[in-house]
């Protein structure tokens, strides 16, 4: 989608108190990413001239945003002197002629569903949603297709209270018409606060245009509680598993499956029930299976588990991992390793077999050390290699094997056993003596 001429102001500057955190709102998650960093990406497609309001841990919004995005301006709300949406709005300045006002707290936006406020040509345009029981909600008061008035629930008469058309708490103006009257904007208010809905009746005193627009409700859903949360995760979830499931992805009972915003999937892949992918991690024409968890990790025409976890750093190539295998920071390239195996700070080359219970022991309670394990090695079932260790290629390492820091050349066998005692009828005397 091109960028239009249109400016952006996301309002990013509450606290949201109902979420009972010490995190700002904007900041909590929605499939991995903060809740803001959705409506930024979503705002990007549309506009090269995008304004956040910060003020509530205004410094790490910031920082916390711009891992994520280039050209972006920060305007911090002076909420004691100027409190409310419309106290946000003192200091922006927006490049274009049309100024689209969004909401930090609505991860659920999507270009698509802001094309509306592009079409239209107004000095304001309103959203607005038609609800079944919009109890609690502000009414807007619609005449010929044009927006007369918002009252609140408390003020409406019966008249008032039968309507179901309610604000959705988004809107398009036009630069002139801010530029006018946000200087006007008064705190005469229970709350003290400067309310960007006065704009619509100083608009209406000067017979200006103000358009309703009907949003879809799903897309403006905002989130004020962990609940709210909660249920803008199921949305996003279902949009994410969709998605790639319509690239092709098969996904046995996906809504089992949790996925996260940034995970990428390439060629002919399946996930099945119960399993959990993270991160930045790519999938290439590879399997997990039920129960997996993958963090932060690369498979190329790999499987693993079931219950198999790859935790962060782990690249999988042509490998199969098996159930209750753990990898951490590890790469294996033409790998078995069948099940109940801890495998991290490890590289480990093709044709090399990892059996039951081997361990990499990589930390020594102060520092991380690497296992390399070359072409063609034999691990046998329950043996532990002390990193740093190297294993050349064309070793077996025989079932048991305590292996210490060095080097096994290429053709040896590696055996670490204590010699068998058998104590003559000990049990008989042991439990004779209880």
């Amino acid at each position: 989608m091109s960028k239009k001429a249109i400016s952006i102001i996301i309002l990013a500057a509450g606290k949201g108190s109902r979420m009972k955190s010490n995190k700002a709102k904007v900041l909590h998650n929605i499939s991995g990413k903060p809740m803001l960093y959705h409506i930024i990406k979503a705002s990007k497609e549309l506009s090269d001239d995008i304004t956040v309001v910060i003020a509530h841990q205004k410094e790490q919004v910031q920082e916390e945003m711009e891992k994520y995005f280039d050209n972006l301006n920060f305007s911090i709300q002076d909420a004691k002197k100027y409190p409310g949406t419309g106290g946000a709005m003192k200091n922006v300045t927006p490049k274009y002629e049309k100024v689209l006002v969004l909401n930090g707290d609505m991860p659920l936006i999507t270009p698509k569903a802001l094309e509306g406020f592009l079409e239209i040509d107004a000095d304001i345009i309103m959203s607005i949603f038609d609800l079944q029981d919009p109890s609690g909600y502000g009414r807007v008061i619609i005449k010929e297709n044009h927006v007369q008035y918002i009252v609140e629930q408390k003020d409406a008469n019966d008249a008032e209270l039968n309507t179901t058309t309610v604000n959705a708490g988004i809107y398009a103006f036009s630069k002139k018409l801010l530029q006018e009257y946000i200087p006007k904007l008064q705190n005469d208010n229970a709350q003290k606060e400067y309310y960007l809905t006065d704009l619509i009746k100083m608009a209406k005193n000067d017979n200006l245009n103000i358009v309703p627009l009907l949003v879809n409700e799903e897309h403006f859903k905002g989130v004020n509680s962990k609940k709210d949360l909660a249920e803008a995760e199921e949305i996003m979830q279902e949009r994410i598993r969709n998605k790639w499931m319509e690239l092709g992805v098969t996904m046995q009972l996906p809504k089992t499956i949790y996925i996260d915003e940034s995970v990428v999937f390439e060629g002919e892949c399946s996930v099945e029930n119960n399993c959990r992918i993270t991160g930045a991690s790519k999938i290439i024409n590879s399997h997990i299976k039920a129960g997996s968890v993958v963090q932060e990790s690369t498979m190329i025409d790999s499987d693993c588990g079931p219950m198999a976890h790859l935790r962060p750093l782990s690249h999988i190539t042509n490998s199969h991992i098996g159930n209750f295998v753990e990898t951490k920071k590890a790469i294996l390239k033409g790998v078995k390793a069948g099940h109940l195996s801890y495998i991290g700070d490890a590289q480990i080359d093709e044709g090399t077999n990892i059996g039951a219970g081997v361990i990499t022991c990589n930390y020594d309670g102060i520092k991380k050390y690497k296992t390399i394990i070359g072409k063609n090695v034999f691990v046998g079932s329950d043996s532990q290699l002390i990193a740093p260790v190297t294993v050349e290629d064309d070793v077996m390492i025989a079932a048991g094997t305590t292996l210490t820091s060095g080097s096994i050349a290429s053709g040896n066998l590696a055996l670490s056993r204590t010699k068998l005692r058998l104590v003559k009828d000990f049990y008989y005397k042991f439990f004779s003596n209880k």
